[in-house]
């Protein structure tokens, strides 16, 4: 899995950090996420859908290619 994330789209919700904190975090001066893990391992996978799913602003695409 591939994780890729818009910082334009990102509204600093935070969902992302709750559900995946070892691929997610956020910037401390604005809430804006970055990511730790682009290819994150396998046994995390269902943590980062379940975050993208929930993202308010649709800020993190997924490649399972």
């Amino acid at each position: 899995m591939n994780v890729v994330i818009d910082q334009d789209k990102c509204v600093g919700a935070g969902q992302c950090v709750l559900l995946a904190p070892d691929v997610f975090d956020q910037r401390d001066e604005d809430g804006i996420v970055v990511l730790l893990q682009e290819n994150p391992p396998e046994q995390l996978h269902e943590d980062i859908r379940q975050a993208a799913r929930v993202c308010p602003a649709l800020a993190i695409q997924l490649d399972d290619s």
